[in-house]
């Protein structure tokens, strides 16, 4: 009896000295943001990944009453940046974008990343949605996907397709063509997307994929012809051209995405906080039309669906690579 009143006491006393501090963390998330938020884009200026960053930083600092401050950490395909998102505190000071390149591609594709994209991350939200395409020189003779599918099966090996490098999102999306049509074009990869465009602009190569924002200005000049967006509807800016979906080929149908993530064991909420400002920055009208002047829409939704989002591109990437015998050590 004397040992368990011991015991008894000894579980009070931890008890009451942890009070203090339990409460001190939920006062902690509470107060959530009470300083200024650091968000990791893990590219370099100026591209489509850093354009959407700032773009949300500026407005979810302004929804949170705290700056968010953008730093470019750049290098190995987004991996430098991504990793130290995920050795980050879990206290929602440190937050990052993932990509479709970062979070879906990289883990397929690199035996040995410094993190686990499905394990070392809590998705928070998708941002934005944009569109990939597909488009061909006007010297192909074929305009439509039907006619531009039987050339290619009539010819195989003989047609090409520009990337923006080995393991690229444009990459990885012509391989997936491959499969989903049944075809064998040959991939020409570059360094980057510019020099990739300028090739196919020039008719060097037969084919390009591509985000559809830095293609749409040779579309709508007649430089380029699309044969299919990948959108879950068609473009506004291309009301002719159809869905990879309309066209018969829907594995090749998803667009690349841009969303928040933060360390792996974010607090629930501060997870929570963060969403529903995402959601609530997205519906704003300047945030609609600045995102839809770059091709994109906004994509936020919740958190258990974001992670689906990126575990399915996972896995996708991982089908595709492995049947393309696409791995970069």
């Amino acid at each position: 009896m004397q040992r368990r009143n011991v015991i008894l006491g000894l579980c009070v006393a931890a008890a009451t000295l942890a009070a203090p501090f339990a409460s001190g963390i939920a006062h902690a998330e509470d107060a959530y943001p009470n300083k200024p938020i650091r968000l990791i884009v893990p590219f370099p200026p100026g591209g489509t990944t850093d354009i959407v960053g700032r773009l949300f930083a500026d407005k979810l600092g302004k929804e949170l009453g705290q700056t968010v401050v953008v730093e470019n950490r750049g290098g190995a395909g987004g991996s430098i940046g991504s990793a130290f998102v995920a050795s980050s505190a879990p206290d929602g000071y440190t937050l990052g974008i993932a990509t479709v390149s970062t979070h879906g591609i990289n883990p397929a594709i690199y035996p040995n990343l410094p993190f686990d994209a499905e394990k070392d991350f809590t998705a928070i939200s998708n941002l934005a949605a944009v569109p990939n395409i597909m488009t061909v020189n006007p010297k192909v003779p074929a305009k439509t996907m039907a006619d531009f599918v039987k050339l290619a099966k009539s010819e195989p090996g003989k047609l090409t397709y520009a990337s923006a490098g080995n393991g690229s999102v444009s990459h990885m999306m012509g391989e997936l063509f491959k499969m989903a049509s049944g075809t064998n074009i040959m991939h020409v990869p570059y360094r980057g997307v510019g020099p990739a465009l300028n090739d196919a602009l020039a008719g060097q190569v037969d084919v390009m994929y591509d985000n559809l924002p830095s293609s749409l200005p040779t579309l709508q000049s007649g430089r380029l012809v699309a044969l299919a967006v990948a959108s879950p509807k068609r473009v506004a800016a291309l009301p002719d051209v159809p869905t990879f979906a309309e066209a018969g080929l829907p594995a090749v149908n998803d667009a690349s995405w841009f969303g928040l993530v933060g360390p792996a064991k974010l607090p629930k909420p501060v997870v929570d906080k963060l969403n529903a400002a995402v959601k609530k920055v997205s519906a704003e009208s300047d945030v609609v039309s600045r995102l839809a002047g770059m091709g994109a829409t906004p994509a936020a939704n919740s958190p258990a669906e974001f992670k689906a989002q990126i575990d399915a591109e996972i896995a996708k990437n991982k089908r595709v690579a492995k049947e393309a015998n696409v791995k970069i050590d």
